[in-house]
């Protein structure tokens, strides 16, 4: 008990909670970082979910690209040669009207003449009248022979009436002298023909002269 006289700080409720000052500052700091650490645990969830699940998307497949795409441009100008001044220039090609140091084989001249397929003239050459004109195998005979060439049989034609002079010439092999003598007696047609026992055979047809 105390001597002095009760006052209104001696009414204190019992069953009221003690509070005093340093209970109201604690409270009020726990107030102020509550909102600090919320922002803090979310950005730590932002971090591990960008570091763990961000790169089982694929979503750095982009950057992993460029990285590679840099790291192989650098080996391929490390692995190529830097030129050098001491290293000779290819030739290019010469230009179109510069004289070429080989002469082409095209431009060289031939010197060799054309081979020419060469006359037999000691083949026979048998010469039949298909005309009216009595003696005329005679006279074209006289001619041949004259040229050079063999005579054959001489007499009047028996086949077939030609509608003009013809020279039958037996293989391949005689068409150069048909040829020849076509020339020489003014005869245009040659025919390959197998029915005569000799190898040249002239038929004088209607308007031979």
């Amino acid at each position: 008990m105390t001597k002095y006289a009760r006052d209104e700080f001696d009414r204190v409720p019992e069953t009221s909670t003690r509070q005093g000052v340093h209970r109201a500052v604690a409270e009020s700091g726990r107030r102020r970082l509550a909102p600090i650490l919320a922002v803090g645990a979310a950005a730590l969830a932002v971090g591990l979910v960008a570091f763990l699940v961000l790169p089982k998307l694929g979503l750095s497949t982009g950057a992993n690209t460029v990285a590679v795409s840099a790291e192989q441009g650098a080996s391929s100008a490390a692995a190529s040669p830097a030129p050098t001044a001491s290293s000779p220039a290819s030739p290019g090609p010469p230009p179109s009207g510069a004289p070429s140091g080989t002469p082409s084989a095209s431009a060289t001249p031939s010197t060799t003449p054309a081979a020419t397929a060469a006359v037999d003239k000691t083949q026979p050459v048998a010469i039949f009248n298909g005309t009216t004109t009595a003696g005329l195998a005679n006279r074209v005979g006289g001619t041949v022979s004259t040229a050079g060439w063999t005579l054959g049989q001489l007499g009047n034609w028996g086949g077939v009436p030609q509608k003009r002079s013809v020279v039958f010439y037996s293989g391949a092999a005689q068409k150069g002298n048909a040829e020849a003598l076509g020339k020489l007696l003014g005869i245009q047609t040659v025919v390959d023909s197998a029915e005569f026992q000799v190898p040249l055979v002239v038929v004088l047809g209607p308007g031979f002269q």
